[in-house]
């Protein structure tokens, strides 16, 4: 039976330098067949999975010798962390090592949907020229709200910061005072919620999801910001009323949307339909953090971190 099996994709050569002494399963399919995966834990000691894989108490009930799991990113809302705590399981996740792909894919899809203008390659071919209708707006001098302000946001924050945009943030969890400061970009403003709403021109989320959390941008906050702002969901499904997004960009309250996370993953067609016809929507499926040099990062944290918990 494998020590350590690996249920999602991973950079192999991180697997192959830091896991070698060790009996392995590596399936990036085990996530979509969980009676194999329940198998496979039998006798394993550890277990390394990304977002997907559901690591609840029936899952964990498969392996009764695991000691370890390794979280390929750092949500861990799809891990039963009380059920582990209870086992004396060690939950792992790789903290840092994505910051900067979902810190870029937060600023280019602001700049993209304030910009709008790159969706006309069809039109300019066809010889239709749309000039008019595609003036959009500078990122420089735009309002960025940040909900939360964690490592992940605070990546942002400078990157927005170096592009002439106003930023601001909302987190309970600081201490009064802890706020990010640096000689070049100057003090990020902390907010109470309801003001950070109001006065952001770009409202990003970046808390994870709890029950505190969840439903957190409803309807009547996505009413509360300026009209034409821009929202943008690369944290975790569920923390956005997807519905409310759909219908607030169908009446053009919101100028555009981007969401890489859903309250339901993969999305599902069913799921999916609330939002056909929407203008100036990106979706994407739970990307932002992951690029060829995150994943590298990623995989080396996790892997070197089960083997020296094993």
């Amino acid at each position: 039976m494998p020590d350590i099996v690996i249920s999602e994709f991973m950079d192999e050569d991180a697997i192959r330098e830091s896991l070698s002494g060790f009996d392995l399963h590596y399936d990036p399919t085990l996530v979509d067949r969980p009676d194999d995966l329940r198998a496979a834990l039998a006798g394993a000691r550890g277990l390394i999975v990304r977002n997907r894989t559901r690591v609840d108490a029936a899952l964990l009930a498969a392996g009764p010798d695991l000691r370890v799991i390794g979280r390929l990113g750092v949500g861990l809302d799809n891990i039963d962390q009380d059920a582990c705590r209870e086992r004396g399981i060690a939950v792992i996740p790789a903290t840092g090592a994505n910051d900067v792909s979902v810190a870029e894919y937060v600023v280019a899809t602001a700049m993209l949907l304030l910009r709008g203008a790159y969706g006309a390659t069809a039109d300019v071919a066809a010889g239709t020229w749309p000039r008019g209708r595609l003036m959009g707006r500078e990122i420089s001098g735009k309002r960025l709200g940040l909900v939360g302000y964690g490592s992940i946001a605070r990546e942002t924050a400078r990157r927005a910061a170096a592009l002439g945009m106003v930023v601001s943030a909302h987190d309970p969890f600081l201490p009064a005072g802890d706020q990010a400061w640096s000689p070049a970009w100057g003090r990020v403003a902390s907010l109470p919620l309801d003001d950070l709403v109001a006065g952001a021109d770009v409202l990003s989320l970046h808390v994870p999801l709890t029950d505190a959390t969840r439903g957190l941008i409803d309807a009547a906050r996505i009413a509360r910001l300026p009209k034409g702002a821009i929202l943008i969901n690369a944290a975790r499904g569920g923390v956005v009323d997807e519905a409310a997004v759909a219908q607030a960009l169908r009446d053009g309250h919101l100028g555009g949307a981007a969401l890489d996370v859903f309250d339901r993953e993969p999305l599902p067609a069913d799921a999916g339909a609330v939002f056909a016809g929407c203008p100036n929507l990106i979706l994407t499926p739970h990307i932002a953090g992951v690029t060829v040099e995150s994943n590298v990062r990623v995989s080396q944290m996790i892997a070197r971190a089960v083997a020296g918990a094993l």
